[in-house]
C-alpha cells in the first residue's frame, strides 16, 4: 500500500483549522449515524526511523478525536476543549501507507470537563486505546454550527 492509496467510503476531508494540523494532517472524517470518525493515511513524513507512524502523530490524531466528538453531539455548543490528560495505549504498528482510524465516545460532561475514550486502527488491527480529559473552554467559531468540520452533504 502506498500514501497515495484512496480513502475509504464516506470519508471527507476535515475543514480543522490550524496551521499545525494543517501541516500534520490531512485529517478525514466520516458520519456513521451519530458517530464521528477520524482518519489519515499514514505517509512517509509520518514516520518514525523504523517506516511505522511515529507516536507522537498518533498523540495528535486522538487528541483531536474527543474535541471532534463533542461538537458532533446532538445539542452540544461548540467549545474549545483544551488538553487536561492524555492517556494512550499503543497496541499495535501503524506502518507506511496504514488508513488510521479512529472514533471516540463521551464519558461524562460536568460543567467545565469532558472525559472521553476510543479506539484507533491502522488497516482494521488495532492500534491504539486513549482516554483524556479535556477542558470545557470558551464558545468557538459559530457556537450553534452543528457541522464545523463540513462532512455532510455532497462531496
Amino acid at each position: 500500500m502506498t500514501d497515495t492509496a484512496p480513502v475509504p467510503d464516506g470519508f471527507r476531508p476535515a475543514r480543522i483549522h490550524g496551521d499545525f494540523i494543517a501541516f500534520n494532517g490531512p485529517l478525514h472524517a466520516r458520519l456513521t449515524g451519530d458517530t464521528i470518525q477520524l482518519g489519515f493515511r499514514v505517509e512517509q513524513r509520518h514516520t518514525n526511523p523504523l517506516g511505522i507512524c511515529h507516536g507522537g502523530m498518533l498523540a495528535t490524531f486522538v487528541d483531536m478525536l474527543v474535541p471532534c466528538t463533542a461538537m458532533y453531539e446532538p445539542g452540544r455548543e461548540r467549545r474549545f476543549l483544551p488538553t487536561i490528560s492524555l492517556q494512550i495505549d499503543y497496541l499495535g504498528p501503524s506502518p507506511l501507507g496504514a488508513w488510521v482510524q479512529g472514533e471516540a465516545q463521551i464519558l461524562r460532561t460536568t460543567r467545565n470537563m469532558v472525559f472521553g475514550q476510543g479506539l484507533v486502527s491502522a488497516d482494521g488491527a488495532p492500534a491504539l486505546r486513549f482516554s483524556g480529559i479535556f477542558k470545557l473552554g470558551q464558545a468557538w467559531g459559530d457556537a450553534a454550527d452543528t457541522d464545523p468540520l463540513r462532512i455532510r452533504g455532497s462531496a
